[in-house]
């Protein structure tokens, strides 16, 4: 028989108001009833939070090596730890780069736009006065470098072409660098000594942050290739920098740069390459393990948490059939349908879940509240999607765990359940 849709609003109506009231009526044990469905919401909806931040944080640092430059360098990024790979390899000179800039300008179809060298090393110690910081990272390279590089200037300039075609011994530094060398003063105008050479300042970046958490960009001095050279003597850890023209034809890119260097690089055909040409791809091939572990992990813990509650609601709800079994067949005897018994102890497993995954999701917001305040560089982001997917499991975990004990409620008979004791 067709059921109005007035009836049906009603029926749902006074099915909720009655599951509201038992549940009032017993706090304890609908709070004990819920508490899996609770843990279960805080580990899926903290799982989520972890990778969306995990992604935020990822996709910051991905812009921090641009989107659009691919590195050439002795070793590979997909590899990395892995050092004994590439020990055997010829190392990477300077310049290449002027060599790649001038194949690139009799090209006019070329992918590449700018080859720029890099030369670091972690082993600078900063002074100024009585200032010094250790373990600064030293980068050397050409006027060009910026075109190729994230960050902008805070106070000062980049140098010149000119300045660093002549070598001039002058420098751009991180945040970090200024804040720790010149906590309460301007950092341009003034020398720092690295060894035995004086640097004179000339620009400072604004704060960049972490790559990965690992690598801080605001942690670095930036000279031309020759003013490193001067200080350290001899070219390391070199890396060209190559912008490209297009970010969506990398791989075209990839594949032309490879031709150049191998031309450079006097490779014959077949000969196995001597160098590595990075992108950003390597590192996300990197995360995606850890990502999944964490999916993994949190599914797994969600899973077990919801089976539990859903067990304990399901257990719970046939004891509150029982308990209720004269109401039920006072009910049915006055002309209660089925459907209406069915759909009372329905609603009332569905509300014990949904209170459950509001409890659940307010701990989740207040645990990620607590992490941003305590920890402001951990990645985590609380995204609207959660809201939804959490309360979403909630209303599926009571409608499975209820639908049994509703079931039965519903097949009790009139007369049976008003003799029960």
């Amino acid at each position: 028989m067709k059921v109005p849709f007035r009836q049906f609003r009603y029926e749902s109506v006074e099915s909720l108001k009655m599951a509201l009231f038992q549940i009032k009526a017993n706090k304890t044990r609908s709070f004990l009833t819920a508490l899996g469905v609770i843990i279960g919401i805080v580990s899926i909806t903290m799982m989520g939070t972890a990778i969306n931040g995990i992604d935020l944080g990822f996709e910051k640092s991905l812009s921090m090596l641009g989107y659009d430059v691919i590195y050439v360098q002795k070793t590979s990024w997909s590899t990395m730890g892995q050092w004994w790979r590439y020990r055997n390899r010829p190392d990477l000179k300077t310049l290449y780069a002027e060599q790649i800039n001038r194949i690139i300008a009799d090209n006019p179809r070329s992918e590449l736009l700018l080859a720029v060298p890099q030369i670091s090393t972690y082993q600078a110690s900063a002074r100024y006065h009585d200032r010094i910081l250790e373990q600064v990272f030293a980068l050397g390279t050409n006027g060009d470098y910026p075109a190729t590089a994230s960050g902008t200037l805070a106070t000062g300039r980049f140098f010149t072409p000119g300045e660093s075609a002549g070598d001039e011994m002058v420098g751009v530094i991180g945040d970090d660098v200024a804040s720790g060398l010149f906590p309460n003063e301007p950092a341009v105008g003034k020398s720092i000594q690295i060894r035995n050479h004086r640097i004179r300042i000339i620009g400072t970046y604004r704060k960049q942050g972490k790559f990965l958490g690992l690598f801080s960009f605001d942690n670095q001095i930036i000279m031309p290739v020759g003013a490193f050279q001067k200080i350290y003597g001899k070219e390391m850890f070199i890396t060209i920098r190559v912008k490209i023209r297009e970010q969506q034809r990398v791989e075209e890119a990839k594949e032309e740069l490879l031709g150049i260097m191998r031309n450079i690089r006097r490779l014959p055909p077949g000969k196995e390459m001597d160098f590595s040409i990075n992108e950003q791809k390597a590192f996300k091939s990197q995360l995606d393990p850890i990502k999944n572990g964490i999916a993994i992990a949190g599914i797994f813990i969600t899973g077990m948490s919801l089976f539990v509650g859903a067990i304990g609601i399901m257990n719970i709800t046939f004891v509150s059939v029982k308990e209720r079994t004269r109401e039920i067949g006072l009910r049915k005897a006055l002309g209660a349908r089925r459907q209406t018994i069915l759909l009372q102890f329905l609603i009332e497993s569905v509300m014990i879940c949904l209170i459950g995954g509001f409890v659940g999701l307010l701990t989740s917001i207040l645990i990620t509240f607590a992490i941003e305040k305590v920890v402001p560089d951990f990645p985590v982001r609380f995204s609207p999607d959660l809201v939804f997917a959490s309360l979403g499991i909630s209303v599926i975990t009571g409608i499975i765990s209820g639908l049994a004990p509703a079931i039965s409620a519903s097949r009790l008979e009139p007369a049976d359940s008003l003799r029960y004791e």
